[in-house]
C-alpha cells in the first residue's frame, strides 16, 4: 500500500499520557499523514538528548529530568513508558527511512523551575501537560467528566472501552485513525468552555509557549506537522491567539540555568497511587495491553497463572480457560466490548485465588502495577559522582533494581566489605538505596543483611550530593567533615562517628574526633553523655571488624566514660520522676553494656563501683537501684546473700510500695532474664511473694499495672513455673528438704565439677579469637 499523501495542516493528536490506545493511535495517524516534523509536549531543553532514545540501550520507561544547576533538589520529571503516546511519536520519527525532525515545545524547565519556590515531586504531573491548578483555580478532571456524561461512574473504565478496546473487539473494520482525536479534541473544547473560569494560569503560560513553537515550526516545515500533546490543551493550540499576545504571556518570566538528562523510571512511580499528577491506575496492565497484539485477555491469565505457581499456589490450565470464560461473560453482562481489568480480576479472584484477597493483592502489585525498572544508555549526561557510581556498581555487581531484595554480606569477603562501604557511603550521602536490617544469617560482627531497592528520585539525590565530591568516597568525606563542623549535639557527632567508621571514612574520623572532644568537653548532662558513650563502644567495635583504625575513639570513648561514673550518682538522686528515671534506667543498661566492650579493666572496676553506689543508696529511685543489683549480680561482683539483702531492704514494710514495685521492676524486669532467674531462686522469690501478700490494699491498685508489665514481659513456660511455685508457696518444691538447694542445684558450688570444663571454655575462647582475627584481617 503507497503511503498517504502529506497532511495539509497541523495534525494535533491531543492524548492521555501513558495510554496505550493513545500510543497506538498516534502511531497509525502519524503513518497515515506522513508529516515532516513531531512537535512534542515536553521541555525544549529535552531536544538535545532526543537522539539517545534511538539507542538500543535505552529501555523505557524512562524520565526527562531538569534540574537547577545550582541547586538540584529543584527537579523535575517527565516520565515516558513503551506505551506512552509521546514515546511512540519519538520512535516513530525515528524509526522513518528519512528520520523526521523531533522537538519539544512546552515552556523551558528554565522558566518552569525558576518560578518554583521547592522541589517538584516527579515533575507534579507538568510534563504530561496536567500540571495541578492552584488553590484559586482547581479545574475537574476531564475524563471523570466524560465518563459520567456517558453515564460510567468510573473513568479507567470509559477510557477502556472507548479508547483502549477501540478497533479491538469481534467484527471492528478499519478506522480513521484521526477520527478519535477529532472527538476528543471537541469534547476537551466543550469543557475548557464549560470551565473557563476555572483555568490555571499556568496552562496559559505553557500554551502562549507552544503557539510560539508552533509558528516556528510552520515557516520551517509548512502546515506538515504534528503536535502530540495532552488532549486538555488541543483547544488552546487551536485558537486564533496573535504571536504579540503570547509574547506578552512570555514577557518577563523568571529563568534559571538548568541540566538535564535522561534517568531510569519504574512502572510503580507511573502509578496515580505514587503521587504522580498524570499517573494512571495499572501501568503494568496497560504495558501488557500495548504489548499484547491480540488475545490480550488470555495472554494476561497466563502471566497471572504463572506468578501465583511461582508463590507455590495450585493453578492449573483449567483454571486459566474458566477465568478467560468468566471474564468474558462479566464482559458481555456489563456491555463491554472486552474484558477489561475489572472483569479480569473478579475472574482471577474467583476462580485462581479461591475467594481470597491476599493472593490478589499480589497480583495488583506485580503484575497490575509492576516493579519494571527502565534503562539508559552510558552515553547520557551524568554528574560525575553518577558515573563514578555507575562505576563501583559494575564492578561490585550490584544492579539497580525496582523490587526490593534482601543483599547478605559477609564483611570478611573483599568484595562484600567493599559492597558495604558503598552502601553506607550512600547513606550519609542521603542516597538510601539500601537499608540495613537484621541478619538471619546469625548475630557475628562480620555479618550485614540490606534491603536494596532504587527509586528513580535517588538519581536526584545523588546529583544534589555532587557538590561535595566527584567521587563516592570524597563526597561522602566531605560530606562526614561538614556535618561534624554544624553539628550541635553530642550524640550527632558520636552517630557520625560510627557512621564515619563503617564507611571506612578514615579521612574525615580528624575532624569528626575532633568535633566530638570540643563537644563532649562543654557537656555536662549525665544523659547526653551516657546517649553518645555506646555508639563509639560500637564504632571500636566495628573498627576491629573492618581493619579500619579506630584507636584515636578509644581515648575520647574512655574520657567519656570516666565523666559519667563521676555524674551519674549525683544524677540519679536528684529527685527523678517516673518517666525520668525509666529514661535513665537505660541510659544505665546501654552504659554498662558500652564499658564492656571498651575492655579497660580499670574502667570496668570503677563502673562496678557506681553501680555498688547506686544500688545501695536510699535516695536513688527503686528502678535504678534494682537495676544496678541486677546488673552486679550478673557479673559476679554481688553475692547472692547481699543480694537478698538489698531485695529485703527494698521490699520492707517502710518502703513505700510504688518504689517497691519500681526496685522488682528493675531487677527482675525489662527482659533481662528476672524470670529465670526468679524460677531458680527461693530467697528472692520467697521475699518478693512476702512483699506482694503485705502490700496495703489501698495501694495495692497502684502498684499492680507496674508489677504487671514486669512479669508480663516473661515467656509463657516462665510464667506458669512462677505460679506453680507461688500456689505451692516458695521452697515447696516436690521432694525438696527444707533449705534445700533448688532442683539441678548443689546447696554449694563444686569447684572440682566447674574446673572440668574450663579445658572446653579455652578452647572455644581460641577459636572465637580466631574467627575475630580473620574477621580484622577481612
Amino acid at each position: 500500500m503507497s503511503p498517504a499523501a502529506p497532511a495539509r495542516g497541523p495534525l494535533l493528536l491531543g492524548v492521555r499520557h501513558h495510554g496505550p490506545g493513545s500510543a497506538r493511535a498516534v502511531r497509525a495517524a502519524l503513518d497515515a499523514a506522513r508529516p515532516a516534523a513531531v512537535l512534542i509536549e515536553g521541555p525544549p531543553e529535552g531536544d538535545a538528548l532526543l537522539p539517545l532514545a534511538a539507542d538500543p540501550a535505552m529501555q523505557p520507561p524512562v524520565a526527562l529530568l531538569a534540574h537547577a544547576a545550582d541547586d538540584p533538589a529543584r527537579a523535575a520529571f517527565w516520565p515516558l513508558a513503551e506505551f506512552s503516546p509521546e514515546w511512540a511519536a519519538i520512535r516513530w520519527a525515528q524509526q522513518q527511512p528519512d528520520p523526521v525532525p523531533v522537538r519539544f515545545i512546552d515552556l523551558p524547565a528554565a522558566h518552569t523551575l525558576a518560578a518554583r519556590p521547592e522541589p517538584a515531586a516527579e515533575g507534579a504531573g507538568e510534563a504530561a501537560g496536567e500540571g495541578a491548578a492552584g488553590p484559586a483555580a482547581v479545574r475537574p478532571d476531564p475524563l471523570a467528566v466524560l465518563a459520567g456524561t456517558a453515564g460510567y461512574d468510573d473513568p479507567e473504565r470509559w477510557w477502556e472501552d472507548v479508547v483502549e478496546h477501540r478497533g479491538t473487539g469481534p467484527g471492528a473494520g478499519p478506522r480513521d485513525p484521526a477520527a478519535a482525536f477529532e472527538a476528543l479534541g471537541e469534547a476537551m473544547a466543550a469543557l475548557r468552555e464549560a470551565y473557563a473560569d476555572r483555568e490555571d494560569p499556568r496552562d496559559l503560560v505553557r500554551e502562549a509557549h507552544m503557539r510560539q513553537r508552533m509558528r516556528a515550526a510552520r515557516r520551517e516545515f509548512g502546515d506538515s506537522y504534528a503536535v502530540v500533546c495532552g488532549a486538555w490543551h488541543v483547544p488552546a493550540l487551536r485558537a486564533g491567539t496573535t504571536a504579540a499576545a503570547d509574547k506578552r504571556l512570555l514577557t518577563g518570566l523568571p529563568r534559571t540555568k538548568v541540566e538535564t538528562t535522561w534517568v531510569p523510571w519504574t512502572h510503580r512511580r507511573l502509578a496515580r497511587a505514587g503521587g504522580y499528577g498524570a499517573g494512571i491506575a495499572s501501568p503494568g496492565w496497560y504495558a501488557h495491553l500495548f504489548a499484547a497484539r491480540d488475545r490480550p485477555v488470555e495472554r494476561w491469565l497466563t502471566k497471572v497463572a504463572g506468578l501465583l505457581r511461582e508463590e507455590d499456589r495450585q493453578v492449573s490450565t483449567a483454571h486459566v480457560i474458566e477465568a478467560v470464560r468468566l471474564a468474558e461473560t462479566l464482559a458481555a453482562v456489563r456491555g463491554r466490548p472486552l474484558p477489561g481489568l475489572a472483569e479480569t480480576l473478579e475472574a482471577v479472584r474467583a476462580v485462581m485465588c479461591d475467594g481470597s484477597d491476599v493472593p490478589l493483592a499480589l497480583i495488583e502489585d506485580r503484575l497490575v502495577v509492576g516493579d519494571v525498572l527502565g534503562r539508559v544508555p552510558d552515553g547520557a549526561p551524568a554528574v560525575p559522582l553518577q558515573r563514578d557510581l555507575t562505576r563501583q556498581q559494575r564492578s561490585l555487581r550490584l544492579k539497580s533494581e525496582a523490587h526490593e531484595r534482601e543483599l547478605e554480606l559477609d564483611l570478611r569477603k573483599d568484595t562484600d566489605a567493599a559492597r558495604s562501604l558503598l552502601l553506607h557511603r550512600l547513606r550519609l550521602l542521603g542516597v538510601d538505596w539500601g537499608r540495613p536490617t537484621a541478619s538471619r544469617a546469625g548475630t557475628g560482627t562480620f555479618r550485614e543483611t540490606w534491603r536494596l531497592r532504587w527509586e528513580p528520585e535517588l538519581s536526584v539525590r545523588v546529583a544534589e550530593a555532587g557538590i561535595w565530591g566527584t567521587t563516592v568516597l570524597a563526597a561522602a568525606t566531605a560530606k562526614a567533615e561538614a556535618d561534624a563542623a554544624a553539628a550541635g549535639e553530642l550524640g550527632e557527632v558520636t552517630a557520625l562517628a560510627e557512621r564515619c567508621l563503617l564507611a571506612g571514612l578514615s579521612e574525615a574520623l580528624p575532624a569528626v574526633l575532633r568535633a566530638l572532644a570540643d563537644l563532649a568537653a562543654l557537656d555536662a548532662d549525665v544523659a547526653r553523655l551516657a546517649e553518645a558513650l555506646p555508639a563509639l563502644a560500637r564504632s571500636l567495635r566495628y573498627g576491629d571488624v573492618r581493619g579500619t583504625d579506630a584507636s584515636a575513639l578509644g581515648a575520647v570513648a574512655r574520657g567519656l566514660a570516666e565523666r559519667i561514673c563521676v555524674a551519674l550518682p549525683p544524677a540519679c538522686a536528684a529527685g527523678l520522676d517516673a518517666d525520668a528515671a525509666a529514661e535513665l534506667r537505660d541510659r544505665v543498661d546501654a552504659v554498662h553494656g558500652a564499658v564492656g566492650l571498651l575492655e579497660d579493666d580499670g574502667l570496668r572496676e570503677r563502673w562496678s563501683a557506681v553501680l555498688r553506689t547506686l544500688s545501695g543508696r536510699a535516695s536513688v529511685p527503686g528502678l535504678i537501684r534494682g537495676r544496678a543489683a541486677r546488673l552486679l549480680l550478673d557479673e559476679g561482683r554481688l553475692p547472692a546473700g547481699e543480694t537478698a539483702r538489698l531485695m529485703g531492704l527494698a521490699l520492707s514494710p517502710a518502703a513505700a510500695p510504688a518504689d517497691a514495685a519500681g526496685w522488682i521492676d528493675g531487677f527482675a524486669g525489662g527482659g533481662s532474664g528476672g524470670g529465670t532467674l526468679l524460677v531458680h531462686d527461693d530467697r528472692l522469690l520467697g521475699l518478693i511473694d512476702a512483699w506482694l501478700v503485705s502490700v496495703p490494699a489501698e495501694a495495692f491498685t497502684d502498684v499492680l499495672p507496674l508489677l504487671r508489665r514486669t512479669f508480663g514481659a516473661y515467656e509463657p513456660g516462665v510464667r506458669r513455673t512462677l505460679g506453680e511455685l507461688a500456689r505451692r508457696g516458695p521452697g515447696a518444691r516436690p521432694g525438696a528438704a527444707p533449705g534445700a538447694a533448688p532442683e539441678g542445684f548443689a546447696p554449694e558450688l563444686d569447684p572440682a565439677r566447674a574446673d572440668a570444663v574450663v579445658d572446653l571454655v579455652h578452647l572455644l575462647l581460641a577459636g572465637a579469637g580466631a574467627d575475630a582475627g580473620t574477621a580484622s584481617r577481612a
